[in-house]
């Protein structure tokens, strides 16, 4: 199956000065790499349309639970939040997924029984990252 590209923010336009969240901060605290050698084996499309990435898919639910949205919210923010956006790595011209892709990612992560395993997987990244003294007060409002 066909996975859609996402991100090639470098090729739509350029000069603009962007402001930087605690969300930019946040994705370097996380090994983004062991959250997506769990992800590889799935493909949220259906019906023959390309898949959003995986690992984008799985940072937009880590977003709705943060920012407690509803799947129609979380398709929202990502129409217009640029830190949303960045987070997941879509860039700043370029089609999100809608609420529906949001739901078929979630039951597909149950299905292969991921969703907990990752969501956890995360955490503890963060906790360490905590524990440690690895980030200063980052806090997700």
């Amino acid at each position: 199956m066909v996975q859609r590209s996402i991100g090639q923010e470098r090729f739509g336009f350029s000069g603009s000065e962007r402001t930087t969240s605690s969300l930019d901060a946040l994705v370097s605290l996380i090994d983004w790499h062991t959250v997506a050698v769990l992800l590889d084996p799935l493909y949220p499309a259906s019906k023959g349309e390309p898949a959003w990435p995986p690992l984008a898919m799985f940072k937009a639910l880590l977003l709705s639970i943060w920012y407690d949205l509803s799947d129609v919210k979380l398709a929202e923010a990502l129409d217009d939040r640029a830190s949303f956006r960045r987070f997941c790595g879509f860039s700043a011209n370029e089609a999100t997924p809608e609420r529906t892709a949001f739901v078929r990612f979630r039951r597909l992560l149950v299905a292969h029984e991921l969703d907990r395993s990752l969501f956890e997987t995360v955490t503890l990244q963060l906790d360490t990252r905590k524990n440690s003294g690895g980030f200063d007060a980052l806090m997700i409002h």
